[in-house]
């Protein structure tokens, strides 16, 4: 019986008392590299299972025993031995697979202006360095550094998609720190906009698509790995030449259609998000002490809104009321006729007014970020700013209305569906959310009324009431919200009625899906809704307005780079319109554009220089009364 058949048939002996037996030309090795190169392959790399024992010098040799080796007749051979050809196939297909991921993770962009096949055509240093330190690594540690890094990679990746999903819809990138809590805004958007089945399926999607990033890269390079320790020297030398070629192109500078061949791109990343965690820890901590700190914080009620006492002023936010609206070669022609008739229907009845521009802090969403940041004057543009302010008594210019103790203040909120304990930084004395305002007609996507109905309702419930002090109200309107269909229709102040009339409208309007189909549609469905939220609003105030109405009115942020454009600005125009001529000759050195349309060369400020501006042309300066 030869040394080979006694191993063979000896299983219960030990590897290395076996493997001491036999000669030297005997070993599983060398027998393994004698074979046909197609049962080699086959039976290594078949089902991606690593069968190999390392030395104890762990060069990353194969001298363990072939778990493909014929054991007796029968299903016991395993289908790699009865379909060598499929074996080799599948096996260099998963191979291939599996280093194509490794790949893609390493140089998946995060900018989606980059995702070009160039980016992918480059050397990624990581992936060098990690080839390197597997092959150095004892059998153990090699697999547990395999998973940790293909996971690692699952990690990087997903966050390189929400960077792009971000940067799509709110014009920045992901936050790790604390934008997880708008997931669950954009899952509530989707419910709004392609119902709850929908929104459920693509739900599901996200929960595979993230378990797959986290379990096919840590899969993809166990499999390389242990290709790797079974052909260490032919992985070593292709190791070599592949550093090799990434000094010489760093060093040279090569490009590939304007990527640089040399890759660190995962590196950058990994130290961009660490830089980016460390930057905004730092900045909570000097927002902080920012919003502790206003000049008009000891300011008497007395010496606030002197110029405004008497008058019914409304703040009113126009949802994705930005630039494009106004100058986009699409959209603009039939939002600018309805601003110039607009400005001529006020004129008629008696009201002047002047508009500019304001940089919003926020991009395509998060309208609470504009919101705060208008009436705070804070740079208001994370969610954590947004908190730390809400949580702290900063004068806003609605809660200076309310210091003064000369106004009644309400909020007219139909975004809101549920409980807002924000409206007491507000100051507002009573808010009226969608559940207040008695609407009993459908939703119109994620707009729960239309604008109409909600300025018809705030006449109902407020101003149109008597009442022992002016009002100062916030409206919030939100039919210009994403997705922009379907779209309501303006109809007669008296039918409005509670909203049932709008079933037939929302019936008959278009569906989200088909018009995000194309760009044009969607862009041209935008502007829609912009007209016909400034049409109400107008209209609006030639029916119910007085002597004494004050409107602002603004947008809070620009749309979706879907419609604005990749490289849009942040700016949304700001208009006042007065029937009394004081109330805009305090502002004649502002330098606003005279009528409801800013120019082009018009004033354009930060959107936190607003309340400063506001509250000294219409009061005083800041500080405590004057001792005595």
């Amino acid at each position: 019986m030869s040394h080979f058949t006694r191993f063979r048939q000896l299983p219960q002996e030990t590897e290395a008392t076996a493997t001491e037996d036999l000669p030297p030309d005997s070993s599983p090795e060398n027998t393994s590299e004698h074979k046909p190169d197609g049962a080699v392959e086959a039976e290594d790399e078949g089902t991606g299972t690593d069968t190999d024992t390392d030395t104890d010098t762990d060069t990353g040799t194969d001298t363990g025993t072939d778990t493909g080796t014929d054991t007796g007749p029968g299903p016991a051979r395993g289908w790699r031995h009865r379909h060598p050809a499929a074996a080799r196939a599948v096996a260099w297909t998963t191979t291939a697979l599996a280093g194509a991921l490794v790949l893609v993770t390493l140089l998946l962009p995060n900018d989606p202006a980059r995702l070009t096949p160039a980016e992918f055509a480059r050397i990624p240093v990581e992936g060098i360095a990690g080839a390197a330190l597997l092959l150095l690594l004892p059998r153990t540690a090699r697999r547990m550094a395999a998973v940790l890094a293909g996971a690692g990679l699952g990690v990087l990746t997903l966050l390189d998609l929400l960077d792009i999903g971000f940067d799509e819809v709110l014009g920045r990138g992901f936050n790790v720190v604390f934008d997880w809590a708008l997931l669950g805004d954009g899952a509530s958007f989707l419910q709004d906009s392609i119902g709850r089945a929908g929104t459920i399926g693509v739900e599901i999607a996200a929960v595979l698509l993230v378990l797959a990033l986290l379990v096919l890269p840590a899969l993809a390079v166990l499999r390389l790995s242990n290709l790797m320790a079974r052909h260490g020297a032919r992985a070593t030398g292709t190791t070599l030449v592949l550093g090799t070629a990434w000094v010489v192109s760093s060093a040279l500078g090569v490009q590939i259609a304007g990527a640089p061949v040399a890759s660190r791109s995962t590196s950058d990343l990994v130290q961009a998000r660490v830089d980016g965690v460390q930057a905004t820890l730092k900045d909570e901590r000097t927002f902080a002490k920012e919003a502790a700190s206003d000049p008009y914080h000891h300011t008497p009620g007395s010496r606030l809104l002197t110029g405004l006492r008497g008058k019914d002023v409304i703040f009113t936010f126009i949802e994705s009321y930005g630039r494009s609206a106004v100058q986009d070669p699409l959209m603009a022609p039939g939002v600018d006729a309805v601003l110039a008739k607009g400005t001529k229907r006020l004129r008629a009845a008696g009201y002047s007014a002047r508009s500019g521009w304001l940089t919003s802090a926020t991009y395509g969403g998060s309208s609470w970020l504009g919101h705060s940041t208008f009436l705070s004057g804070l740079w208001i543009d994370n969610q954590q700013r947004y908190r730390t302010v809400t949580a702290g008594d900063h004068l806003t210019l609605t809660s200076a209305f309310k210091r003064t103790g000369a106004w009644r203040t309400v909020g007219i909120m139909p975004g809101v569906t549920k409980s807002w304990p924000e409206g007491t930084f507000y100051g507002l004395d009573h808010v009226y959310d969608s559940r207040e305002l008695g609407y009993k007609g459908p939703k119109f996507s994620w707009s729960t009324m239309p604008d109409q109905y909600s300025l018809a309702a705030f006449e109902r419930l407020e101003h149109g009431k008597p009442h022992d002090k002016p009002l100062m109200s916030e409206i919030i309107l939100t039919s210009s919200h994403n997705p922009w269909a379907p779209l309501p229709k303006t109809i007669g102040w008296d039918k409005v009625g509670d909203g049932s009339v709008y079933n037939s409208i929302e019936k008959a309007g278009k569906r989200p899906v088909a018009v995000w189909q194309q760009t044009d549609k969607v862009r041209t469905e935008y502007g829609k809704s912009i007209q016909y939220s400034l049409n109400s609003l107008i209209s609006y105030v030639e029916k119910y307005g007085n002597k004494n109405t004050v409107l602002v009115f603004l947008g809070d942020h620009q749309p979706v780079a879907k419609v604005s454009g990749d490289h849009a600005s942040r700016d949304v125009p700001v208009a006042i319109v007065a029937h009394d001529p004081d109330v805009l000759k305090r502002i004649s050195d502002w330098g606003w554009t005279p009528g409801l349309n800013p120019g082009h060369k018009a004033p354009v400020w930060r959107m936190d220089a607003f309340r400063n501006r506001f509250l000294s042309a219409y009061g005083s300066h800041p500080g405590p009364a004057p001792s005595r």
